[in-house]
């Protein structure tokens, strides 16, 4: 079913059909691959191309622009049911979706219709190039420099974790066109860099989990770009224009805790029935009742949580706090609910024949991925105290 390609808004049916659609598409086409993706830490090129036929690569670009246009809290029921198989192949999207985002909010009208159709299709596929070796949270810190030659800047610098780095084939680049500016924000620019001369891959990274999705460092030696692809066409923007979706990028990485909480909260429930131990299955030891009742608890809270936060996105609010609030529980609930589950597969849990094994070591990066969980504390309370002013 080719989504991507209807131009209507989406009803309930049609909301419906691209829900059954997906769960389909996981239990017929990935399902019997995860495993041998994942540990063999190989790019899931087949997978892909089921999801640009999906429309998963538009997913919340414009129909105007050829994508599906979805809004936040369907995309967020995207993601969960998708990470609740496999985490991975949602930042392959994911990712792809901020650079969209970025130039769809900011860019020029010629740069939309440029970059928008082929991005929705998955023509064009990327991510967001902001974190460097010695700036991932601080991004005020990052050194890459943009020199102004003409018609042209010049840039250099290097990246690193950037997803989708090494098999897609431009990102949104983050660097600093005045890197005197008094005030470091107002010294940073964000690009649409495509893949040419002077852009290069360094080296792969590897990783404890989050596995088949490449995460690379990216390396720009006098990299020379035309001056129309500066996002918005203004100097100074940067900063801004990069940290203006991170409200979605968290609601993202929050349904991706959902699906990890349910996810393992599911395969726990499904062995307590089948696993007996003295004579009954373990599923009847208070125990494990114990476990699975904060479990279902955990991930009911996790998704709720989420999907007000969406639904704050798609009302146009500012919803920083609830984004923050969201990320920051449904990663938790993820950690613990697979860490719980793995406990009560026993040893089985500890084996690579189980899918509870994966949900492990998938589950601390939803910690970590679109700001700590430490910096999420800190913004919902600058935001509690900012919206509940001491009279």
């Amino acid at each position: 079913m080719n989504l991507v390609t209807r131009h209507h808004e989406l009803d309930e049916r049609d909301a419906a059909q691209l829900i059954l659609a997906i769960d389909r598409w996981l239990e017929r086409e990935v399902k019997p691959v995860v495993k041998a993706y994942d540990h063999a830490d190989r790019y899931p090129t087949p997978i892909v191309e089921q999801m640009k036929e999906l429309g998963l690569f538009g997913a919340t670009i414009g129909q105007g622009y050829g994508g599906l246009g979805l809004p936040a809290r369907l995309y967020a029921e995207i993601v969960m049911r998708i990470a609740a198989v496999w985490m991975s192949i949602t930042g392959i999207f994911n990712s792809h979706l901020m650079l969209a985002l970025a130039i769809e909010k900011f860019g020029t009208e010629a740069q939309k219709q440029a970059w928008l159709p082929r991005l929705a299709t998955g023509e064009v596929r990327g991510g967001l190039a902001l974190t460097e070796p010695d700036a991932g949270t601080d991004l005020q810190a990052i050194r890459m420099t943009a020199r102004r030659d003409g018609d042209h800047y010049v840039i250099n610098g290097v990246k690193t974790w950037i997803s989708n780095g090494i098999e897609g084939n431009c990102v949104a680049l983050l660097v600093k066109t005045d890197p005197h500016a008094a005030q470091r924000h107002k010294g940073m620019s964000l690009f649409i860099a495509p893949k040419q001369a002077g852009f290069r891959v360094g080296r792969k990274l590897e990783k404890l989990g989050y596995k088949s999705i490449d995460s690379g460092e990216l390396i720009f030696e006098d990299y020379r770009i035309s001056a129309d692809h500066l996002i918005g066409g203004v100097e100074g923007q940067g900063f801004y224009q990069a940290t203006g979706g991170l409200e979605l990028g968290r609601i993202n990485v929050a349904s991706r805790g959902v699906g990890i909480a349910e996810g393992a909260l599911q395969l726990a429930t499904e062995y307590a029935q089948i696993r007996k131990t003295f004579g009954k299955p373990i599923c009847e030891h208070q125990a494990i009742q114990l476990k699975l009742g904060e479990m279902a608890t955990r991930a009911r809270a996790a998704r709720l949580l989420t999907l007000d936060a969406a639904a704050a996105f798609d009302r146009g609010e500012r919803c920083d706090m609830e984004a923050g609030m969201a990320k920051y529980f449904a990663s938790e609930a993820a950690l613990e609910n697979s860490i719980e589950s793995m406990r009560i597969h026993g040893a089985y849990g500890y084996s690579k024949e189980f899918d509870i094994e994966r949900l492990y070591r998938d589950a601390p990066l939803t910690c970590i991925g679109e700001g700590t969980n430490e910096m999420q504390r800190i913004i919902i309370a600058r935001q509690l105290i900012k919206r509940n002013p001491a009279s």
